[in-house]
């Protein structure tokens, strides 16, 4: 049983993005301050990865825990829903499903990706290293 009322919660559904999220601003600023430039949404790949760096040839998801089902153990992000299953569940492994079909179609096109977790983007500096030894190599 949902704790608030259908109204609140069609209005708390509505709000939610997909492009523009939180954690993608979060990490587009700290790529950005680190001195790195990229583009947005580029569809001249077969799906259009959150960050792009078209002259190395590298793509960058910011998966929220939540929606692409982060199977971290640590991750407090991430939980499974406990009302409408029948909707959540087959919604939630769709998402899973497209996440690996996106890389792997990134691979053949000869690029490589990086994936960055929603609960990933909180420790700054081993952040950093991370994005910084990804975009470098």
């Amino acid at each position: 049983m949902d704790k608030i009322s259908p109204e609140l919660r069609s209005e708390n559904m509505r709000r939610i993005r997909s492009k523009n999220t939180i954690p993608e601003i979060r990490v587009r600023k700290l790529i950005y301050g680190m001195g790195y430039r990229y583009r947005l949404h580029w569809d001249k790949l077969p799906c259009k990865p959150d960050i792009i760096f078209p002259s190395r040839k590298k793509v960058i998801f910011v998966h929220g825990c939540f929606w692409h089902q982060h199977t971290d153990i640590n991750c407090n992000f991430v939980h499974k829903p406990k009302s409408r299953l029948n909707y959540w569940l087959p919604k939630l492994e769709k998402n899973k499903q497209r996440d690996i079909k996106n890389q792997n179609e990134i691979e053949k096109c000869g690029w490589k990706y990086l994936v960055v977790w929603e609960c990933q983007i909180s420790d700054t500096d081993e952040f950093k290293n991370k994005l910084k030894k990804f975009l470098d190599e």
